[in-house]
């Protein structure tokens, strides 16, 4: 019911929006749209704004793009135990109230079969709409796919786990194991082990895919789970887990312990103020740029199929510096990065077997 509730309140408010934008529809089948007649439309992953992660970088992005361009947006949440039908009917409900061009923000987007799933879907029944897709991997010719090299800005916050634990023991949480997320535990353990070779990584995930991923909107079980970590030596642990990651800073606090923090600043971003102390660094995701450039882009008349990786040489990837704490390694991790950079160090996607 409540699925059906939100998509009720959700098709009332797109057919206000349209009707209300007498031009909209002219631009719907353009390659080269005015600024005027752009519309974006964003569909959230679960957890939506308010996550203090994934979904608020994607939201800052949403967000400069409405005040720095100027241009009419309209968001919709995801609703947790969703299917992929409910996926589809968001995209569609955007593309059919006249938004062009449509962001679907997450994985959970290409489903379970990308060249099936919901985005597929809905690329090919509204086949005049621009669609991007982050962390995807849609192949559609009007469809963009917005990824970034996680494996690398997490090998870097790796180093920084390992110059700063003290037990020689760290930790990795991910929200669901899925390779996406598999790629930041890779990046993590090659980093740790890069500046210390003898460090021990230990590595937990809070849910799967036949679980919907719901390891990504549960702070109670991220809690849980890190305590088991910190409990077994760790003193530092990265929380690759979306909005779960706030439950384990709150373990981090209640043990005085440490934790990084993924996609945002979340030392900023944080609600409590009182787990600002244990937030070492988080690994910077930056999904605001890659939206608004995305936007600015199609905006500017350009539009461009297929894959576009954000990694460290254009800044797409990296590491936070608020709060002071790796502020006295910061020249050894700027060295790694320039060394990934370079080529001279080449960052795995997977774990090691």
């Amino acid at each position: 019911m409540k699925v059906l509730a939100t998509a009720a309140v959700a098709i009332v408010a797109l057919s206000t929006a349209a009707c209300g934008n007498s031009d909209s529809g002219s631009s719907g089948g353009s390659s080269t749209p005015a600024k005027k007649d752009v519309k974006v439309g964003l569909a959230f992953d679960i957890g939506g704004r308010g996550d203090k992660s994934f979904n608020d970088s994607a939201a800052a992005g949403l967000d400069k793009v409405r005040t720095d361009l100027n241009i009419q947006t309209k968001e919709l949440a995801a609703v947790v135990g969703e299917s992929e039908n409910d996926k589809y009917s968001r995209l569609k409900l955007l593309c059919d109230a006249g938004y062009n061009p449509v962001i679907a923000v997450g994985f959970v987007y290409d489903g379970a079969d990308a060249t099936t799933g919901p985005l597929a879907r809905a690329a090919k029944d509204c086949p005049n709409t621009k669609f991007a897709i982050v962390d995807g991997s849609t192949k559609a010719d009007n469809v963009a796919d917005l990824t970034f090299a996680e494996e690398q800005g997490s090998f870097l916050v790796g180093a920084a786990a390992a110059l700063k634990t003290k037990s020689n023991t760290v930790g990795f949480i991910g929200g669901c194991l899925v390779d996406l997320i598999r790629k930041f535990e890779a990046g993590f353990i090659a980093g740790a082990k890069a500046a210390k070779p003898d460090v021990k990584v230990l590595s937990n995930y809070l849910s799967t895919p036949a679980e919907q991923c719901k390891g990504f909107n549960d702070p109670a079980n991220g809690t849980k789970q890190a305590n088991g970590l910190y409990d077994q030596g760790a003193d530092v642990i990265y929380a690759a887990a979306g909005g779960s990651g706030t439950g384990v800073f709150e373990a981090a606090k209640a043990k005085s312990k440490l934790a990084i923090g993924v996609d945002s600043d979340q030392y900023n971003t944080v609600t409590d103020a009182s787990l600002k102390p244990v937030i070492m660094t988080s690994m910077l995701k930056r999904v605001d740029v890659a939206v608004f450039n995305f936007v600015k882009e199609f905006g500017d008349g350009k539009f461009t199929a297929g894959q576009r990786v954000f990694d460290l040489k254009v800044d797409g990837v990296g590491y936070s510096t608020s709060g002071g704490m790796v502020d006295d390694i910061k020249s050894k991790l700027d060295d790694y990065k320039q060394q990934i950079v370079d080529g001279k160090i080449t960052v795995p996607t997977k774990p090691a077997a």
